[in-house]
């Protein structure tokens, strides 16, 4: 007897009939002889309505309320589906983070698991019972609901999976697995069978949302194989794990692209030690993450310094820079909030020459300006204008011939 946990994203379970097809899913699932632990995602779009409802009661929602009130989102999809599955005469119940034993720090909106008490749902499993967990949420040691933040559902099952050494982790959503581009930009795109967990890291951080990066850290930290699939039909997925044969050919696997990008350039920086702690530490300790930073060549012991944000942190950001650009002496801060990135990847670009050449030449020949660049061992990744981010993505898909069979 196996153990499976599955995950069934927001669109999964956006209405009754949904949630009907997902339940004769788990099913079929528990009639093959295998242990099921669920965890779902709240209802379509719940999340953002119950944000937006938040918000015609106060501009600025205390950050525990609004972790109560989002929990709620996804406690209503797991009792509607642990009553399909009763209804369908499978024995199942459903459990809150809190109830499943999901320990969290303390961080309201993006909280990190520290551990899982599995004792109650170890129990019910050894009763026969399909479980249901609510995803995104768990409980404080000081008894609060929190909530995980953008993605916590995936957290969630891959952290379930790994604690209760599941033998796969299978996220189902509405696409059908990993594709070597967004196939609504590229219609040619190719789904992948499989990906090795550093290269769906990077595929998760620079844009591809099929998984969140979080979740991708915790299979790859656990060992857990993570299957990506479509819940509305049963097409083959991707499975993300750690064993991935080296290409003989092409070593890009895909690209990702991303539209939350805000740029910050401090102008006119004394170019001297503690300079750049003096700007990033504060940034840090108001929970505000940097992706590229690029410092220009100092010129008579002055320079530039630009890095990029997410377009929803640009005004917290631009809020701590420009008081300490004042106070250390730059001329000033300017912000562009119209930018994209665009990124190919590949595990095997590490070891051969060429990619970059390759992606410069593509953008150059489509009159697409780079405005920063930065790289990782399997990833290159250009900040462009936001209205070139498809052409981007499709000139690229080309140049590296991805709609080809590896």
């Amino acid at each position: 007897m196996a153990l499976i946990v599955q995950k069934y994203g927001g669109t999964s379970v956006a209405d009754a009939e949904k949630i009907k097809s997902v339940a004769r899913r788990i099913a079929r699932t528990k009639d093959a002889g295998n242990q099921v632990v669920v965890v779902v995602s709240a209802m379509g779009d719940t999340t953002d309505a119950l944000m937006s409802l938040a918000a015609t009661i106060t501009e600025h929602p205390d950050m525990r309320e609004i972790d109560v009130l989002l929990s709620t989102g996804e406690q209503q999809s797991m009792a509607l589906l642990a009553m399909a599955l009763k209804s369908m005469g499978y024995p199942a119940i459903s459990l809150s983070g809190a109830q499943a034993g999901i320990r969290t720090d303390a961080t309201y909106r993006r909280a990190r698991i520290k551990q899982i008490d599995l004792r109650r749902i170890v129990s019910e499993l050894e009763k026969g019972n399909i479980v249901i967990v609510a995803g995104f949420q768990g409980i404080s040691e000081g008894e609060d609901i929190t909530t995980l933040g953008r993605g916590g559902s995936d957290t969630t099952a891959v952290a379930l999976a790994a604690s209760l050494k599941a033998e796969e982790c299978q996220i189902y959503t509405d696409v059908e697995g990993v594709y070597t581009a967004d196939p609504r930009l590229v219609p040619e795109a190719r789904k992948l069978d499989e990906i090795g967990y550093d290269e769906m890291l990077e595929m998760a951080s620079y844009g591809a949302r099929v998984m969140h990066p979080r979740a991708v850290e915790v299979g790859e930290l656990f060992n857990v194989p993570v299957l990506v699939a479509s819940s509305f039909n049963d097409n083959p997925g991707t499975l993300i794990h750690g064993e991935v044969a080296m290409e003989a050919g092409n070593k890009v696997r895909g690209i990702a692209h991303d539209l939350d990008v805000a740029k910050i350039t401090v102008v006119g920086v004394p170019d001297r030690p503690g300079i750049a702690a003096a700007i990033f530490v504060p940034l840090a300790d108001a929970g505000i993450s940097i992706d590229t930073i690029v410092q220009n060549a100092s010129i008579e012991n002055i320079t530039d310094l630009t890095f990029t944000v997410a377009r929803s942190q640009l005004d917290g950001a631009m809020a701590v820079v420009e008081p300490i650009a004042r106070s250390i002496g730059a001329r000033e801060c300017v912000s562009d909030a119209r930018l994209g990135k665009v990124s190919i990847i590949g595990i095997g670009m590490q070891n051969a020459p060429g990619y970059a050449a390759r992606m410069f030449r593509a953008l150059s020949d489509k009159g697409i300006n780079i405005q920063l660049i930065s790289t990782s061992e399997i990833r290159i990744t250009c900040i462009i204008d936001e209205n070139r981010v498809k052409d981007a993505v499709r000139a690229l898909h080309r140049a590296f011939e991805l709609e080809t069979n590896d």
